[in-house]
């Protein structure tokens, strides 16, 4: 009789494809990154085969499935304690040897298990074989079926097998340990069965863990057991699964001396303990180039779009006889404001694009590798790089990935830290005022920004370190993927997604932004002004003059603009669009009418300059705000990061402009 509803776990190695896969059945558009450690929530998505619904659930990527990590409690809880009714044991069959440790692990488990070998192509490519029929009979006889999710061969053939083989528990004992544990093993199942009444598959899985010393399960099956386990069997049974996994290599994968030359050779150059670091920064230096060159050569076309619709707005608008403060609104409040931002969108694309071919080139896991050095001597491990890394992109999804840190307190400095990485949302604010005062270097002036971040985080992490005398972390243990050619499917996926984010803060964040700044540019509490300066918005500006006038930027527009950032960085830019009511601010007339309103003030490069360095390393937007508060749980913790990266942002504002005005 067919089930009602399956309920699948996709569970892997990090890097083994499983969540391409995931989507590939699901059409979820889920993040999808070359490095380990990205998923690290219970990801939910539905399907159909032969009538029957399936509910699929992407588990955290992991390698074994003991209770140190987070990813592994994650996994192991929802496959002990969910409605996991069959499991899709993902395999990068490139690397059958270092996966095969958790498909052994969940064959012991009492699951129905379906071993997908992801990556043949890859297989191939390296000149490798994989015997399909004995590898079955090896691991008790389960379905074993190649996929490519990359290239979404073989997806019916799973789902054929997770509807027909529901229900198959493999046999508990596909290999056995030596004599001695698996003596204890059968006294402790007679115990635990005595004890608890389980079934007899999970009934061996937890004898092998009380062997192992697992805490957990310690915990949850209180027995006596000093007569049977007079040590730490940990090492033992972990050496009886890698000698198993020995033989299924020796018989079922054939040509395995051949090796991918082409990854050792291309790591000998991009991991190299001196050079590692420079040529990371070249490849960021290489992005800025192409955000620059090819973003600003299709932002020209957004700017004619934008004007085109803000002239017939405006004419459609003096047609229908609209009052005049609602035209205002509409043009110079809600299209300067929303449409400014829009014409960024070219070098946001840009940006992602290359950002997305690195990471699933494979080369990003090697960033964390370069750096681990240097964020072990401020008592980080190269792990903890992996998130701030992911601040390039947005700051809330890597605030998000802290996750993956063992220890509260790594997991608190790196989210410290994170917030430096310039994000996407500060890139207009860079485009905008380095082209405006430094048009001949205007990707450099960008670029010293990104490198900024990354020398304040790294800086303020030694400083922190020193006080809280914490110790140089320890080695990093990190899997650096196989370099490959990085999939169409997957870079659309991380592109549009990207993308899709920036348009929805458009109209959402930036529109509602756009419309509260321009009521409080024209009215006041007698109602609508002529004179900007009479306005509510110039009062809260005054408010900020005093102390922003030390860091050159006494400009009442200004503060209002800082302010108004914190809902989220672009609209400061948008910001200054209404402010200054410039209507294409992107656009060549746009940025002179702009630099002229300024410069009437004596605002000039090195104003200019302090304004981008106070943007980078003031106080977060509102959404990572509310991440750090869901993450720390605490307030305090989160009001803390918010005043120490406002205080900083000044103090080093204020260094700069008064040392710069010194000599310029």
């Amino acid at each position: 009789m067919s089930p009602k509803k399956i309920t699948v776990a996709f569970v892997g190695n990090p890097n083994c494809g499983k969540t391409t896969l995931f989507n590939a059945f699901t059409g979820a558009n889920l993040k999808v990154a070359n490095w380990p450690g990205v998923t690290v929530e219970r990801k939910e998505g539905y399907t159909k085969y032969e009538g029957i619904p399936l509910t699929l659930v992407d588990l955290p990527g992991t390698y074994s499935l003991t209770s140190y990590s987070m990813e592994e409690k994650v996994a192991r809880r929802e496959i002990l304690e969910g409605n996991v009714d069959v499991i899709v044991n993902v395999v990068d069959a490139s690397s059958l040897e270092r996966n095969l440790y958790l498909t052994l692990q969940l064959l012991e488990m009492g699951k129905p298990v379906i071993l997908a070998l992801n990556m043949m192509d890859i297989v191939e490519e390296r000149g490798l074989e994989i015997d399909l029929h004995r590898l079955p009979e090896m691991l008790g006889n389960i379905p074993v079926i190649p996929v490519s999710a990359r290239r979404r061969t073989g997806l019916d053939i799973l789902l054929h097998a997770v509807v027909h083989h529901y229900g198959e528990v493999p046999d508990e004992k596909i290999f056995l340990y030596n004599e001695e544990i698996e003596d204890k093993i059968s006294q402790i199942q007679k115990i635990l069965k005595k004890e608890y009444g389980e079934e007899h598959g999970i009934l061996r899985w937890h004898a092998i863990k009380l062997l192992e010393f697992d805490q957990t399960v310690q915990e949850e099956h209180p027995v006596d057991l000093k007569h049977i386990i007079d040590r730490n069997y940990e090492i033992d049974i972990i050496n009886g699964k890698y000698a198993y996994i020995d033989e299924i290599v020796a018989e079922c994968l054939l040509h395995k001396e051949k090796k991918a030359a082409m990854t050792e050779k291309a790591d000998g150059f991009l991991t190299h303990p001196v050079w590692g670091v420079p040529i990371f920064l070249g490849i960021i230096a290489c992005v800025f180039f192409l955000t620059f060159t090819v973003g600003d050569f299709l932002k020209g076309y957004f700017e004619v779009a934008l004007d085109v619709i803000s002239e017939n707005a405006e004419q459609l608008l003096n047609f229908l006889h609209a009052s005049t403060w609602l035209t205002a609104l509409v043009v110079d409040g809600i299209i300067a404001g929303v449409g400014g931002i829009l014409t960024f969108l070219p070098n946001i694309f840009i940006l992602f694009l290359a950002l997305a071919f690195l990471e699933d080139s494979g080369y990003m896991a090697r960033v964390a590798y370069v750096m681990d050095g240097i964020m072990g001597k401020v008592g980080l491990s190269g792990k903890a790089f992996l998130p701030m890394v992911l601040g390039f992109g947005c700051t809330v999804p890597a605030i998000m990935a802290t996750r993956t840190l063992e220890k509260e307190s790594d997991r608190k400095r790196t989210m410290l830290l994170t917030p430096f990485m310039s994000c996407s949302a500060r890139l207009p604010i860079y485009v905008l005022f380095s082209q405006m005062f430094f048009p001949n270097c205007a990707m450099l002036v960008a670029y010293s920004l990104y490198v900024i971040g990354l020398l304040a985080a790294i800086l303020i992490a030694v400083v922190i370190s020193k006080v809280t005398k914490a110790k140089e972390s320890g080695m990093l243990l990190i899997e650096l993927p196989e370099y490959k050619v990085p999939n169409g499917r997957t870079i659309w996926i991380y592109v549009w997604e990207k993308v899709k984010d920036y348009l929805t803060k458009a109209g959402t964040t930036i529109f509602v932004a756009s419309i509260v700044l321009w009521f409080l540019l024209n009215f006041n509490q007698y109602g609508m002004v002529e004179q900007v300066s009479e306005s509510f918005g110039a009062s809260i500006g005054h408010f900020f003059v005093p102390v922003l006038s030390l860091a050159g930027l006494g400009l009442w527009q200004i503060g209002v603009a800082l302010l108004s950032g914190i809902s989220a960085k672009e609209v400061v830019v948008s910001s200054f669009s209404v402010l200054f009511a410039v209507g294409n601010i992107n656009s060549a007339a746009g940025m002179s009418q702009l630099a002229s309103a300024l410069g009437g003030y004596g605002f000039g490069p090195l104003n200019a300059y302090v304004l981008m360095i106070f943007c980078l390393l003031y106080t977060p937007c509102a959404a990572t705000i509310a991440t750090i508060r869901k993450e720390t749980r605490s307030w305090r913790w989160t009001l803390g990061v918010v005043v120490f990266q406002l205080v900083l942002a000044w103090a080093v504002a204020v260094v700069i402009y008064q040392v710069g005005s010194l000599f310029l």
